[in-house]
């Protein structure tokens, strides 16, 4: 609704726009990430590798998000190149600097178009706040269920720090604050709720979490590697599969029917305890990702 003509005669009302400069939903443009953030701390370490699956299984188990990277993604025909080309952009929203906002921007521009009916006959909308919003929400709960096994948790002060960067990427996102809940407090009970009433075991969330799922070698893979493929990619699946079920909340994992069991816990925390100790001693052009490495150096310099 345009609010600066008078709609009683469509002539712009003079006095109105001398008491009010600005157009009132005129919002500032979102402050980019730097240094001293929680996200710019931890969100481009190596360990975000194992985590990011987590959060897609939680999204595509939305019947709408299943449904939209069902008939819009090319997860299935380039599945090295879509995630690479999602790592560089969620790269970019916290170590990209006046470019994260563009980023914000070229993202939601793509998901216009994306639309259709998913399994139960409703019409959906990538862009349709409840749907965008629960993309974004799912970041929360995956990065406190990973930092618990991988790194070390956060307190509760870092919780809530933790909670409002994530609603300041969402400004970078386009995502509406009055969309997501305004504090922790009121995010699980939406968190359960959503769970509760709105998850599904999608195919796509079957197919992610099917360790027999044909994927061929990296892009760019040498002669060896491609050779090795047949003999590697199982176990390298398998493993895949388990941590990604392993960083699930639990409630998200009993909602959609995963199997997880005290020997898989016993399993997984052995697993942590080795990621923990070897990630901090690699140098740095091994234990943070490109984007998040190289804006590191231009900010110590």
């Amino acid at each position: 609704m345009n609010t600066s003509p008078d709609h009683r005669t469509g002539a712009p009302d003079q006095r109105t726009r001398a008491a009010r400069p600005a157009r009132e939903n005129t919002r500032p443009e979102p402050a980019p990430f730097g240094p001293g953030t929680l996200l710019w701390d931890r969100a481009g370490d190596v360990r975000l590798l194992l985590s990011l699956p987590a959060a897609f299984v939680l999204q595509v188990a939305h019947p709408a998000v299943g449904a939209g990277v069902d008939e819009h993604s090319v997860f299935r025909t380039d599945p090295w190149g879509r995630a690479h080309r999602s790592l560089e952009s969620l790269q970019l929203w916290i170590y990209g600097g006046q470019r994260a906002v563009e980023e914000g921007r070229r993202l939601r521009t793509a998901h216009r178009s994306i639309s259709g009916t998913d399994s139960h006959g409703r019409t959906y909308h990538a862009l349709a706040p409840a749907n965008y919003a629960w993309v974004h929400a799912t970041a929360y709960p995956v990065f406190l269920t990973s930092a618990r096994y991988l790194s070390r948790p956060f307190d509760d002060g870092e919780e809530r720090r933790l909670y409002d960067e994530l609603l300041r990427l969402g400004d970078i996102l386009g995502i509406r604050r009055r969309d997501m809940p305004a504090t922790p407090e009121e995010y699980w009970p939406y968190f359960d709720r959503m769970v509760r009433e709105e998850l599904e075991n999608t195919v796509v969330l079957r197919e992610l979490l099917d360790p027999r799922r044909s994927v061929p070698p990296p892009d760019g893979s040498g002669a060896l590697v491609r050779l090795l493929w047949p003999l590697v990619r199982p176990p390298l699946a398998r493993l895949h599969v388990f941590v990604t079920t392993g960083l699930l909340p639990p409630v998200a994992r009993d909602r959609l029917g995963l199997t997880w069991t005290a020997r898989d816990e016993r399993r997984m925390r052995r697993l942590g305890a080795v990621v923990r100790t070897v990630v901090p001693l690699l140098p740095e052009r091994l234990r943070f990702l490109p984007v998040a490495r190289e804006a590191r150096r231009a900010a110590r310099a």
